[in-house]
């Protein structure tokens, strides 16, 4: 079940105990609504869609009306500036394409590091030890769950370090984590287990990151 799903069913358990909803979960719901749309819908409306849509030659604005229960309504418009005059109107687009400056060949020879590992010690006692420090991060990322780590909001190499945008300088780096997001590995050990205690620590989670040959 994802996190959204449970965020429903706890939203839904409050109304049938007329209790508040507390504004944080609206806006956290808010939020991983606008990541799904923007993971599983959006590519899609390109996919699909936006080769449709090249027929057309005059700019125009598709408004899709989604009520649970009930059939899609698509309305269109000529207006471009139609949003305007609503305060709640979010742009759903991928994480931006980030320029990369190249660095210059020569200079002083990078000595490399004999390899490590990471050993992730849960909350239940579990262990994480994967054959590479990345497999373990990886593993810890869909243990903790995706969309909980993307909401962290860490940055790698000047992107997200969960994002749904193949970088051009790092894709290899990006492994899949499932419905169009990607894990930022480029890194070494040590930052992958501060990246770790961060989410941990951002959901208090008792979590000993250990780092091992």
């Amino acid at each position: 079940m994802s996190t959204l799903s449970e965020l429903y069913i706890t939203m839904e358990n409050l109304r049938k105990l007329n209790l508040p909803i507390d504004e944080r979960l609206k806006q956290e719901a808010a939020k991983l609504e606008e990541d799904l749309i923007r993971t599983e819908i959006l590519p899609t409306l390109t996919e699909k869609i936006e080769p449709a849509l090249a027929q057309v030659q005059r700019e125009l604005v598709l408004v899709v009306d989604y009520v649970p229960g009930t059939p899609l309504k698509v309305s269109l418009s000529r207006k471009r500036n139609l949003f305007d005059a609503l305060e709640d109107v979010v742009e759903i687009k991928p994480d931006p394409v980030v320029e990369h400056t190249e660095k210059k060949k020569g200079g002083k020879k990078v000595v490399t590091k004999p390899r490590t590992r990471l050993r992730i010690t849960m909350p239940d006692g579990s262990i994480i030890e994967e054959r590479t420090a990345w497999e373990s991060m990886h593993k810890f990322v869909l243990k903790v769950g995706v969309d909980r780590v993307r909401a962290v909001g860490l940055i790698a190499n000047k992107i997200p370090l969960v994002s749904n945008t193949v970088d051009k300088k790092y894709k290899t780096a990006q492994k899949p984590l499932g419905n169009g997001w990607l894990l930022m590995t480029c890194s070494d050990t040590a930052t992958k287990r501060k990246q770790i205690l961060t989410i941990a620590s951002r959901y208090n989670l008792n979590v000993t990151v250990d780092i091992i040959g």
